[in-house]
């Protein structure tokens, strides 16, 4: 039972670990588990102690949010680094195969269009010379 440490110290208090210290009022008392935090007319935030003594509630509170928001930022700062990291990579990084498949494929083509064009121009200077228009 919490209530028999009330009037004593915090120390002797918190060394069951079910107990709340209230410091404004010197009272020990069984720590409201129903409720995440204990209501204001049972302790202010400010003198409510809980684990250890040197620690109130309001500075846990706000330490919780600093630290919260700190890692939240620094996880949505990672995220827009990576993001850009993966999209500079992938417009620095060049065409990718499909391009470089196409480009392939239009080569040949020119290169038959080339020989086309050649054999063309050989048989019509074989026609030429035939007939003496040259």
């Amino acid at each position: 039972d919490c209530q028999q440490y009330t009037n004593r110290s915090c120390e002797e208090c918190l060394k069951n670990v079910t107990c709340l210290w209230c410091a404004s009022s010197r009272r020990c008392m069984e720590y409201p588990v129903r409720r995440i935090l204990p209501p204001a007319d049972l302790c202010e935030l400010r003198s409510a102690r809980w684990g250890v003594c040197w620690v109130n509630f309001e500075a846990l509170i706000i330490a919780m949010s600093v630290v919260g928001g700190t890692l939240l930022i620094m996880l949505g700062v990672c995220c827009c680094c990576c993001c850009k990291k993966k999209n500079k990579k992938q417009v620095s990084r060049g065409p990718d195969k499909d391009d470089e498949r196409a480009a392939r494929e239009r080569e040949k083509r020119r290169v038959r269009q080339e020989e086309r064009r050649a054999e063309m121009k050989s048989r019509h200077d074989e026609i030429r010379r035939k007939y003496g228009t040259v």
